[in-house]
């Protein structure tokens, strides 16, 4: 059948229908998952434990488990779809939301945002869905618009949760029931979603190969190179979570550390363990089928999977450590209000808009991915370093010994050309977020839930990884930093992302 047209806001079609119920969804994981940071100000206050540096331990927390998360969610779309999955995320998640909303330790405070951080697996959902209704010459436009809109709940968060907490309810319980109110809001249109979409554009019966492919979370690999690299690109999933257990070890709570070293040496070991337990199944379930030997139809290029991994830290990542650290780089570098410096920081967030779509729609019009995906890196490399060349060094320190940074040039014009700068990198972060995921599906169209929730995953890395760095690092150091990831990132696409054949296949839907 031929596909209709790609008309955005034609409610009379049910993929259309679904499509925007499917942002939604996202949109409130997000406001969920982002309602932390822009409170942190109430949060010190009522807290005579909670500090700078435990804050940030808190933000290191909040993209921590959405690793593991992505990654088991990815799995289980691909088994049992995405509407029972999506609905499912959005009300468990009400018991760590409210759980971290009325939390009295910063213990409590840490398990309730590490479990809470597994909504960030909601987008891996979307992605399944959205694939799900639309076909490969308008997935990129779909998926893009998804993801874009979806994703600005973190720009929403920052604007409405201090105004709900702060302004309408205020008092000393009013942070606490701005986040409740968000977690309560997105359980309850969780129910509304399970019962007004479907999973596929028409009810469709699985045949027993279809649920045999579906039975395992392990990806199937095509050959014993692509084996090596599964292996390799499961390492740092765990690894990054041995950093956040270092960074909570070395927090002081009342005057002791969270937890002691040999705790956390106990946690590495676990983590090592749940590694080569993962190993163990991943050979056992590829190496017989490598032995037997592979049908044609059913290879693809593992290094693309990878590529898309490396491509995902070093956009999302950058994104969720920058969105972390700008208001306060903004604050401190040009001596302005908090209020001021949040607006200011919100340019990188509204970006996200148009830029994701519009990744998405060049992925689909440009006829190469692969190019598309290129020219968005190099932008990402070129935008942070211009951001990196927005302050200087006064020469001077800080009472933690920390450099002090100022203005490039003095004067509001320079300010100006600062935001200018931050929506010009964001424009290509964003984009390239599109392009990634507008990719994603052609790699293996059955395995785009499990290749979306690895790929998703190592966003989080990129973003527990970068967040670690900036502990050690001042702000325009830090901004290098993600310059040379993503110029990295290019390098490693060049040679290992392969254009996926029938990527712009028109298909019946």
């Amino acid at each position: 059948m031929e596909s209709e047209k790609f008309r955005l806001f034609d409610f009379s079609q049910e993929k259309v229908r679904v499509l925007h119920y499917t942002w939604i969804a996202f949109f409130l994981t997000f406001f969920v998952w982002f309602n932390m940071a822009p409170l942190k100000t109430a949060m010190v206050e009522s807290f005579d434990f909670l500090n700078g540096k435990n804050f940030k331990s808190l933000l290191l927390c909040n993209v921590a488990l959405t690793i593991p998360a992505r990654i088991v969610v990815g799995a289980l779309v691909d088994k049992y779809g995405p509407r029972v999955i999506f609905s499912g995320l959005m009300v468990v998640t009400i018991i760590p939301g409210l759980m971290f909303a009325f939390g009295d330790s910063f213990t409590q405070l840490v398990i309730s945002r590490l479990l809470l951080s597994s909504i960030g697996a909601g987008f891996v959902i979307g992605i399944k869905m959205t694939a799900n209704w639309f076909p490969a010459k308008h997935i990129g436009r779909a998926e893009g618009f998804y993801a874009g809109w979806g994703n600005f709940g973190s720009a929403a968060a920052a604007g409405l949760i201090p105004f709900i907490g702060l302004t309408i309810i205020q008092g000393e319980m009013g942070w606490r029931w701005a986040m409740a109110i968000s977690s309560i809001l997105t359980a309850l249109y969780g129910v509304f979603y399970y019962f007004k979409v479907r999973d596929f554009p028409t009810e469709k019966k699985e045949t027993n190969t279809d649920k045999k492919k579906k039975a395992s979370s392990i990806m199937p690999v095509s050959t014993y190179g692509g084996l090596v690299q599964y292996l390799f690109w499961t390492i740092p999933l765990y690894a990054a979570l041995g950093l956040l257990a270092r960074n909570l070890q070395k927090q002081v709570i009342h005057d002791e550390n969270m937890f002691s070293l040999n705790t956390m040496y106990l946690i590495w070991a676990v983590l090592a363990g749940f590694f080569f337990y993962k190993a163990i199944a991943i050979l056992r379930y590829n190496l017989p089928r490598l032995k037997n030997g592979i049908p044609e139809e059913e290879k693809f290029h593992f290094s693309s999977v990878g590529a898309l991994n490396m491509t995902y830290f070093a956009n999302f990542g950058a994104e969720l450590a920058v969105v972390s650290m700008l208001p306060l780089f903004f604050e401190n570098t040009f001596k302005i209000t908090p209020q001021m410096a949040g607006l200011v920081a919100g340019s990188f967030a509204v970006i996200n808009l148009i830029a994701r779509p519009l990744g998405g729609y060049l992925s689909d019009k440009m006829n190469s991915r692969k190019k598309t995906m290129l020219i968005y890196m190099v932008g990402i490399a070129f935008g942070f370093f211009l951001m990196g060349l927005i302050s200087k060094y006064s020469g001077q320190v800080n009472a933690d010994g920390d450099p002090i940074l100022v203005p490039m040039f003095t004067g509001t014009w320079w300010l100006v050309v600062s935001v200018i700068i931050t929506m010009f990198a964001s424009m290509f972060v964003q984009g390239a977020e599109g392009a990634t995921f507008a990719m994603i599906p052609s790699i293996k169209k059955e395995m785009t839930g499990r290749i979306a929730g690895m790929a998703g995953a190592y966003g989080n890395v990129g973003a527990v990884t970068y967040l670690f760095i900036l502990t050690m690092v001042d702000s325009k150091m830090f901004f290098f930093i993600l310059a040379a990831g993503a110029a990295v990132s290019f390098l490693w696409c060049l040679f290992a992302l392969k254009e996926p054949e029938g990527a712009f296949a028109d298909e019946a839907h």
